[in-house]
């Protein structure tokens, strides 16, 4: 598998990986497909849910379908920045200090509950989610590659909870939630659990870790023309504007959104990439990231509201010149 992989057969190994996951999972596709847009966008995702909604499972499965190695994170109002980096540690033996790895030495990780630990703790990942290293004691160490971070966090006004700092949510690329099962769902799951002793349904790998390093450099061939970009953009600095809104879409959030607009086109099969495809991904790279004023919290008003207003006043273009072949 290369960079010159055609689209279809990128598109084959993905709906492979979902298929893969969603057998295991009980979770709408559409979901699904975010969390690997995010994957693709070489960004990090952030799912707010509350718990026992499969999170964890849905961690596991990705990892096992692309054969990459997981770990969890459970954060907890006394974890400290060590306990994810790791520290360092007096060797007896050989008489001299040596680096223990945390727990963030893994291709995937899931930081479970992250907004239950204070900003600190939540700051430690900052590094390696932007640069993929940690630096420990003035020492810097490599992060496996591919990485990649699947946060969780409970609804805000849940107790014992702490607000992300807005430079953290803003390194998620892509914010998403799974939300309850349909009643057809929650019936599978018993009858899954009914067929089976074991608590963790096991998942194959559909493609090596080489692979998934090679899917993710992908997105940097789908092409984006000029009047995509310029809805794009339009998108995010409407953001700024409008009124209920003290923060909008940073530059960096606009260069994240670009990068997730490529990554959602190669989960639909092409090379370049559609209006619709921006429109698609734009709630979950957005929402995250506005900061509403006080009198929008006063008359709670929802973030996600705005940029659902925001998409319907913006004009989408009206052709879409796909890319050369």
């Amino acid at each position: 598998m290369g960079t010159s992989l055609r689209a279809e057969e990128a598109t084959e190994a993905i709906d492979a990986v979902i298929d893969r996951i969603g057998s295991a999972v009980i979770v709408e596709r559409e979901f699904l497909e975010t969390v690997v847009t995010g994957l693709l966008a070489r960004g990090h995702v952030l799912l707010e849910d509350v718990p026992g909604t499969g999170k964890t499972l849905t961690a596991v499965a990705l990892g096992d379908a692309l054969d990459l190695t997981y770990n969890r994170i459970q954060f907890t109002p006394d974890l400290l920045p060590s306990d994810i980096t790791g520290t360092h540690v007096y060797d007896e033996h050989e008489g001299e200090f040596r680096f223990q790895r945390g727990p963030v030495f893994a291709n995937i990780v899931l930081a479970d509950e992250i907004n239950r630990a204070p900003p600190k703790t939540q700051s430690a990942l900052l590094e390696a989610m932007d640069e993929g290293q940690v630096t420990v004691g003035g020492e810097t160490y490599d992060l496996p590659e591919p990485f990649f971070v699947i946060a969780t966090q409970n609804p805000i006004e849940q107790e014992g909870t702490f607000q992300l700092p807005e430079a953290q949510r803003d390194r998620f690329v892509v914010k998403t939630s799974m939300g309850y099962p349909d009643r057809a769902g929650e019936l599978e799951l018993i009858d899954r659990r009914a067929g089976r002793t074991a608590m963790m349904p096991t998942v194959e790998s559909v493609v090596t870790a080489e692979e998934v390093t090679q899917l993710r450099s992908l997105p940097e061939h789908v092409d984006m023309k000029t009047n995509v970009r310029e809805y794009l953009v339009d998108l995010a600095r409407r953001s700024r504007e409008d009124p209920r809104v003290d923060v909008g879409v940073s530059p960096r959030g606009i260069q994240r959104f670009f990068e997730a607009a490529r990554a959602r086109a190669l989960v639909a099969g092409r090379t370049y990439v559609a209006p619709d495809d921006v429109k698609a991904i734009a709630p979950a790279v957005m929402t995250h990231r506005l900061v509403l004023t006080a009198e929008a919290g006063i008359r709670d008003v929802e973030a996600s509201n705005v940029v659902a207003d925001i998409l319907d006043n913006v004009d989408v273009p009206g052709a879409t010149a796909q890319a050369e072949d």
